[in-house]
């Protein structure tokens, strides 16, 4: 395997891999938001997801264009961008990618963030425009989902399935569609770049196509109920035992409960230990 081939299947497999896990991150940190206020939550969703689709983009753009005639050094300095929409061009000069407006808007929001939203409370000019990635994306989905979203208060707007399910939707168009064009160039070289780690985050965004978290809360929430089933006889409930509490403050138990992915963890160790 010469060194060109070998950068195109192993390297940029690496980065595949790295792009699916900034997505899912950016994704997951999503499905955390309770609402819309916090602008430090928004900027690191926001910030995932500019990272893992440019990096997926950048991946396709070497195997479609790049060949052994290529000014190497020339054809580096032209991926030294972060312009999404001009990056999609360059993969659509001969590909089909069923993408619409509301994708092209999405990229174009990840875009600006990542040329200048993301560095604008450095300048002090920042004072006369808060929080503009949070402003970007409430526009966003105010425009596509036909609401109304107030960060204000008890009459916040909730982040809530419906909102959930958008960006999952929106997102996993984009990526899906780019996957699809990353396996077809790969096959055409005869490479394997499109391979990823099973069980991996990029696993779970490139090959099991799942774009939101809905599952795994649920998984989780069944873990619990059965975990604290009377009914249920197992060694794990003799680990939770020989754990001593912490005399937690009086908050509503709901408080609590809704940090639960912790106990997933606990259950992971305990069956790593043989209980």
């Amino acid at each position: 395997m010469d060194r060109q081939t070998w950068w195109k299947n192993f390297s940029l497999g690496t980065e595949l891999q790295i792009s699916g896990s900034f997505i899912y991150n950016g994704l997951h940190q999503f499905d955390q938001l309770k609402g819309f206020y916090h602008e430090e939550e928004i900027f690191e969703f926001v910030y995932n997801l500019a990272v893992g689709i440019e990096r997926l983009m950048k991946v396709n753009i070497i195997l479609l264009e790049h060949n052994y005639d290529s000014d190497q050094e020339e054809f580096e300095k032209s991926l030294i961008t972060h312009n999404h929409l001009e990056l999609l061009k360059r993969i659509k000069r001969n590909n089909q990618l069923d993408l619409g407006k509301i994708h092209n808007d999405f990229l174009q929001l990840l875009s600006k963030f990542y040329k200048s939203m993301r560095y604008d409370r450095f300048n002090l000019a920042s004072t006369y425009n808060l929080a503009p990635e949070r402003k970007e994306f409430i526009d966003f989905i105010e425009k596509y989902l036909k609401v109304k979203i107030s960060i204000d208060g008890f009459g916040a707007t909730p982040n809530d399935k419906r909102i959930k399910k958008f960006i999952g939707k929106t997102v996993g168009k984009i990526t899906t569609e780019l996957y699809n064009i990353l396996c077809e160039s790969a096959r055409g070289l005869n490479i394997h770049t499109y391979e990823v780690r099973t069980y991996s985050k990029a696993f779970k965004i490139f090959l099991c196509k799942d774009f939101t978290f809905e599952k795994e809360n649920v998984l989780r929430r069944e873990l619990l109920l059965y975990i604290t089933n009377p009914k249920v006889e197992s060694n794990f409930k003799f680990l939770l035992e020989e754990i001593k509490p912490l005399e937690f403050d009086g908050y509503h138990l709901n408080f609590y409960m809704s940090y639960s992915w912790c106990i997933c963890r606990i259950l992971k160790k305990a069956v790593h230990f043989g209980y």
